[in-house]
């Protein structure tokens, strides 16, 4: 059982003599790669050690129980931790997505139901930022289009994250929310009291780590200037300096119009392309790879929910995993955890169940 865990051990103990070699320092993009390699083998090595100590109780336990009385009473509860500790090292084994550790780019945009979806659409900014603060990751604002009221229709953030470990990075957590998300309240214009159904959609792509990682073409781009339109600082308004990028070969188009200058907006602009176009290239091989992955719903049609948020029952439920709880004001100030681990658990679920059918 788990012998693939010796091959780990060696390329653990591999990866930390690079690690001691300074001239890896000198490559951030190798040593970033490493640095995560290691903390995710990291993670694995010290649950098996825990499985190897428990294995060894069990039989010293065992052994000495035909003479003590006292170490046969101890036999079930060391079983019990025994088969925990197999099913944490089997989790772990599961061939995690290669995105994991990455930082993420988030779209969220007001779908249908009007000033109320906009609003919506502000909520679920303020509930993300309260989760990234909950797990000291950092945050900015790329881009960013208001609607009247105090609401949202669109906007475009990056959260950064502060470890190394692939199992608490940001693209691990949130790769989950890209989807319809459903809202079920009294709107704020709303005079009679009744109870509307809006939605808004939200999108996460995981962040290129390095330009040079996703190879984009200066031919491959259409890029139009125009004129900012909306509040701003100088230069809205009077100069041409927002920017539309087209990515010609996949048809994605990213708008950027938040900065002042031209120049500003185009960086940040491909910065997004760059993502998006990692997001296209990585759909594509999981469709060759037959692993289509379906946590990300792409359209803002209302029918195709991931989450329902109903806030006269208080109710937060997740339509993929099944998760429901009556705790929707904490989820909506950053306490957003337990339904992100229920669609962690479902994946290594249903990836444990792909193992399975093809041992």
């Amino acid at each position: 059982m788990f012998e693939s865990v010796e091959t780990l051990l060696t390329e653990h103990d591999e990866l930390q003599e690079q690690l001691a070699d300074p001239a890896l320092h000198s490559d951030p993009a190798r040593s970033k790669k490493v640095n995560r390699r290691y903390a995710e083998l990291a993670r694995i090595i010290a649950a098996y050690r825990e499985w190897q100590q428990l294995n060894d109780d069990l039989d010293a336990a065992t052994e000495m129980a035909e003479e003590d009385a006292s170490f046969a009473a101890e036999v079930p509860g060391i079983k019990v931790e025994l088969d925990g500790a197999a099913e944490k090292l089997r989790r772990l084994l599961i061939p995690r997505d290669p995105l994991d550790a990455r930082d993420v780019i988030m779209e969220i945009k007001m779908g249908e139901g009007g000033a109320e979806s906009a609003l919506f659409a502000a909520d679920l900014l303020r509930m993300y930022l309260h989760y990234a603060e909950s797990k000291r990751w950092k945050t900015e604002i790329i881009e960013q289009t208001s609607s009247d009221l105090g609401g949202i229709k669109d906007i475009q953030l990056a959260i950064k994250g502060s470890s190394s470990d692939p199992a608490e990075g940001v693209w691990a957590h949130l790769k989950y929310e890209g989807g319809v998300h459903r809202v079920q309240r009294v709107p704020a214009t709303e005079s009679q009291g009744r109870i509307h159904t809006s939605a808004a959609g939200v999108l996460v792509f995981p962040e290129v780590d390095e330009p040079e990682e996703v190879e984009i073409s200066q031919n491959d781009l259409k890029i139009d200037v125009y004129r900012s339109s909306g509040p701003g600082g100088q230069s809205v308004n009077t100069t041409d300096s927002a920017v539309r990028i087209t990515h010609l070969p996949t048809g994605i188009v990213v708008a950027m119009q938040n900065e002042k200058s031209q120049l500003q907006n185009k960086e940040a602009g491909m910065r997004v392309l760059r993502a998006r176009v990692l997001a296209r290239q990585q759909e594509e091989l999981d469709a060759e790879a037959s692993l289509v992955r379906k946590s990300q719903i792409r359209t803002m049609d209302r029918s195709e929910r991931i989450r329902t948020y109903n806030f006269p029952e208080n109710r937060i439920a997740d339509h993929r995993t099944g998760y429901k709880a009556y705790n929707l004001d904490a989820v909506m100030n950053g306490a957003l955890e337990p339904v992100v681990e229920s669609c962690i658990h479902a994946d290594e679920e249903a990836r444990l169940a792909d193992l399975g059918d093809q041992s």
